[in-house]
């Protein structure tokens, strides 16, 4: 596009349009009409290549196509897609991706990373916290490249968890799609304390000890099997607190640790020596003298001397072997210093007050 520098007529300099002199007598510019059609031309050239169909009524439309056309050339695109069941995922539908997942388990597929496809970016957005599952799922051999450093081909799906769970993903033509940004980066299998019983988005599960499939966690069952702390079910039993492989083939069980506190490793200090990561220790054992039997005790029972400072005179009930503070022999034939009735209890095990929070592990 150019001034009508060609194209002869009245009141053109160098095909540049000026205006009448009545002093000079010289004539305005008359536009020629082939310079006209072409400047038309132009802008409804603008307009189709937009997706625009031309109409004499809207004066706006030019301004929308340079904003379909812009957009069109950026990895996000502003589109918008609102889903509530499965869907292979087109090309024009890439933007923002709305999934409600409330009716039941869902599989959105992204579109084929080709070099026809080129640079393009989604965000995958998760709408409700139902507890269905939702998998956001590359085509064909494609992967989608996060969890790199235990596969470094990526997985071939990710899972949205929770409501407001999301990932921002961009495709690099060549056949991955690549995290560029998501809703929780907590490093994978961390542990940690909540103040709600709901599952916060980003990825999170229950610190449960939960058998898993290891077809719907490959990551987690890579970062299992990489963890040093990863040991089986038969050896289950005094190490809740480390990955176990299941069955042997198809599951695997992550860490229990309801109703436990958790410990800093000792790592080779020697404070707490001989400890393996995950493995459970029974609480201390501390005697105590109690009335005339022991002396040195305010009463003659249990409850007498430690309810009233709060003890939990029934957090480990059991027999206790191996003292020597004197007191009656029950039942016959042993050494557990315990009376008929149960009352007189030479041992405990203490613990500091506290506060009970839900425990949480990052799953993805």
């Amino acid at each position: 596009m150019d001034y009508p520098k060609s194209v002869p007529s009245v009141g053109l300099v160098d095909g540049r349009f000026v205006d009448e002199n009545p002093v000079a007598g010289t004539p305005g510019s008359l536009i020629p009409a082939v310079w006209g059609n072409s400047v038309t031309q132009e802008i409804l050239g603008v307009i189709t290549g937009g997706g625009l169909v031309a109409s004499e009524a809207d004066t706006g439309q030019l301004y929308k196509a340079i904003q379909s056309i812009v957009g069109g050339y950026s990895p996000m695109r502003s589109v918008v897609t609102r889903l509530v069941a499965s869907k292979a995922l087109t090309e024009p539908e890439l933007g923002l991706v709305l999934i409600d997942g409330g009716q039941g388990a869902v599989t959105v597929t992204l579109p084929a990373a080709t070099p026809g496809l080129g640079v393009r970016d989604v965000i995958v957005r998760r709408q409700d916290n139902g507890g269905n599952r939702m998998v956001i799922q590359a085509s064909g051999s494609d992967r989608i490249r996060f969890h790199t450093h235990l596969s470094a081909g990526g997985y071939p799906f990710l899972v949205l968890m929770g409501g407001g769970d999301w990932w921002q993903l961009r495709s690099d033509g060549a056949g991955s799609w690549w995290p560029v940004g998501r809703f929780d980066n907590t490093p994978l299998g961390r542990p940690f304390f909540e103040t709600t019983a709901l599952l916060s988005p980003g990825g999170y599960g229950a610190l449960n000890g939960a058998v898993m499939k290891r077809a719907e966690w490959p990551w987690l069952w890579d970062h299992a099997q990489l963890s040093g702390m990863l040991g089986t079910e038969a050896a289950r039993t005094g190490n809740e607190g480390k990955w176990t492989s299941g069955d042997g083939s198809t599951t695997f069980r992550g860490p229990e640790g309801r109703g436990e506190f958790l410990r800093v490793l000792d790592e080779g200090r020697g404070v707490d020596s001989n400890r393996v990561m995950g493995g459970f220790q029974a609480g201390s054992t501390h005697s105590f003298a109690m009335g005339a039997n022991g002396g040195g005790a305010v009463g003659s029972r249990w409850t007498d001397s430690l309810a009233a400072y709060g003890a939990d005179t029934r957090e480990d009930p059991q027999f206790l072997s191996g003292l020597s503070n004197g007191g009656p022999i029950y039942p016959a034939g042993t050494n557990y210093q315990m009376d008929a009735a149960g009352t007189l209890l030479y041992t405990f095990k203490s613990r500091p007050r506290n506060i009970a929070y839900p425990g949480r592990i990052k799953l993805i």
